[in-house]
């Protein structure tokens, strides 16, 4: 009996050291398991993290990485602890996010908001532009917030600077056309009660009726200038070009100009290369070259004179010309010169650089702003050098167009310069 005792007692022994063993030996192979999947992944990803580590970054839902690619807006996912956990490129080039932090706090605030509440949220600020011009003017942008999820916030930033700045010239362009219109129909206004009242006296009706003449002339050449800008503002190829001879051109700008510049004895000279062809509209082209020379008649004191000078040169960058072939077109004037800071404006729609000069010749401010949409439109460049006091060249460069057939076996035939150039090119005055 003891010895059955003894024996169950033994077998006892043995199971539990048995059952010890094992549970051990378990343990210890989960450990080396979980060991090795952890050192694998820290090889696969470059770190020694642990799986599940709290310092992990929470992952996107599904297809929501996607989306944001395709987004026009730039996008900025944050996580519970506001670092940044996607952001588009266009949110680091804005200067929307650094460092791996948004770097704007008006957006930092709203979306934290959202984390607490679940609201979504938009408004527009002004943030600093990033890199050298923070000093500059801001960037409008159009910011909203929105819940991803539990735990992250999607921000989307719209750029409105662009729009902005358009709506901005609208609101002027309108301002400065009721403007320019009030003044010659105010000025016919007030001349018509001086016809009526002075009835009785010929000679005072023939002079008020002469400057009645005068404002009536100024109101129809804004009109048509406001026609002809809002026809070529949009700056679009054209439907239906045709080739234009640039000899023609030259000869309607200076028979447009020809009573003015005989009243202050300015002489007008035409040369460069004969026979030339451009491709375009020209209608466009005639007033685009008309404004040229009636500002550079209108801006040159009496007894100088007024140079076009036309050439071909080789460019390489010329759009859709496969000779790269570009005609420049030059409009060098003895006048008053312009100004540095008036450089950087004149093509815009009503400013002047003598706004008394402009009034007294009749000048509306929308000549060279017509030119440089018509070079646009063209595929060319309108340029300007310019000294005060010495004048100013105006360079237009517009791709070469083919001469017609017609054309091509009266080449040699075409009209020669009328005189060589009589005023020095731009490179040899600066």
């Amino acid at each position: 009996m003891d010895v059955n005792v003894a024996a169950a007692a033994a077998c006892a022994i043995a199971g539990l050291g048995v059952g010890l063993t094992a549970a051990i030996a378990f343990r210890w192979s989960e450990r080396e398991q979980g060991r090795g999947s952890s050192s694998g992944n820290g090889r696969r990803s470059g770190s020694a993290s642990v799986v599940n580590s709290p310092l992990q970054e929470p992952a996107l839902p599904p297809g929501v990485d996607t989306v944001l690619s395709v987004l026009r807006s730039c996008a900025i996912v944050l996580g519970d602890g506001d670092e940044v956990v996607k952001a588009s490129s266009a949110a680091y080039s804005m200067g929307l996010v650094r460092g791996g932090a948004v770097a704007v706090d008006q957006m930092l605030a709203l979306a934290r908001a959202t984390r607490r509440d679940g609201e979504i949220r938009q408004v527009e600020l002004d943030v600093p532009r990033p890199g050298v011009a923070r000093h500059g003017e801001p960037l409008s942008v159009s910011v909203r917030v929105a819940p991803l999820g539990s735990r992250l916030v999607l921000v989307l930033v719209e750029d409105l600077t662009e729009r902005r700045r358009i709506e901005a010239v609208r609101r002027d362009f309108v301002a400065n056309v009721s403007h320019e219109l009030k003044t010659p129909v105010g000025a016919l206004s007030l001349l018509s009660e001086a016809v009526a009242d002075a009835a009785d006296d010929p000679e005072a009706v023939q002079r008020f009726a002469g400057r009645m003449q005068i404002e009536a002339t100024r109101l129809a050449s804004l009109v048509q200038e406001i026609i002809d800008l809002s026809r070529v503002q949009d700056d679009r190829q054209l439907m239906d070009p045709e080739p234009v001879p640039v000899d023609e051109l030259i000869a309607e700008a200076m028979d447009r100009c020809r009573q003015q510049a005989a009243a202050k004895q300015i002489h007008i000279a035409a040369g460069g290369i004969a026979g030339l062809y451009l491709h375009g509209d020209r209608g466009q082209l005639a007033a685009a070259l008309g404004n040229l020379v009636e500002n550079a008649v209108n801006y040159s004191p009496p007894r100088t004179r007024v140079a076009i000078a036309t050439r071909r040169i080789a460019s390489a960058a010329a759009i859709g010309e496969a000779d790269g072939e570009l005609i420049e077109i030059s409009v060098t004037d003895q006048g008053i010169g312009i100004s540095e800071k008036d450089r950087e404006r004149i093509f815009e729609r009503f400013y002047r650089v003598d706004p008394a000069r402009s009034r007294a010749t009749g000048g509306t401010g929308l000549g060279l702003s017509i030119v440089k949409h018509v070079a646009a439109s063209h595929g060319g460049t309108v340029s300007v050098w310019s000294v005060e006091g010495q004048g100013s060249t105006f360079t237009v460069r517009l791709p070469a167009g083919q001469n017609p057939p017609a054309a091509a076996g009266t080449q040699a035939a075409a009209v020669e310069p009328l005189n060589p150039t009589p005023l020095p090119a731009p490179e040899a005055r600066s």
